[in-house]
């Protein structure tokens, strides 16, 4: 079901799935996908992710987003590198995807209850998590 292409708002921490082609879909799990505007999405990737390689050699991408409040879209559009690195953070890729186009995954006949939502068990990753996201808003 295609919808205007104004991004609805999720949770922070809310686990996305990124999709990328290239040879083949690859999809992964991303952790830091920050709503940057109605048609704009940010996140980190790590330097050496397949899936970077992916959406540099091909910038059309997907982003699904399933979190609580019956948040359930995917977002496609194209990808970029914004900054490499990330200021401060060696090893960590700032990427925005330009959003063409929201797919709605809502029906009448269900609800999201719950999203799946990222924690980090591990301080130091916790704090390296609040610093990505730091860097991502200031793009």
């Amino acid at each position: 079901m295609e919808e205007p292409v104004e991004l609805p708002h999720w949770p922070r921490g809310t686990v996305c799935i990124l999709a990328t082609g290239g040879a083949g879909p690859h999809a992964i799990p991303v952790s830091t996908a920050i709503r940057a505007s109605e048609r704009r999405i940010v996140f980190a990737l790590g330097a050496r992710r397949g899936s970077l390689e992916r959406l540099r050699e091909d910038p059309r991408v997907a982003l699904t987003v399933l979190a609580a409040g019956d948040v359930a879209f995917t977002a496609h559009g194209t990808a970029q590198v914004v900054e490499d690195p990330l200021p401060g953070l060696d090893g960590v890729v700032g990427v925005e995807i330009n959003v063409e186009r929201v797919s709605s995954h809502k029906r009448p006949t269900f609800s999201i209850a719950d999203g799946v939502a990222w924690g980090w068990v591990d301080d130091e990753a916790r704090e390296r998590d609040e610093a990505v996201r730091s860097a991502l808003i200031e793009l």
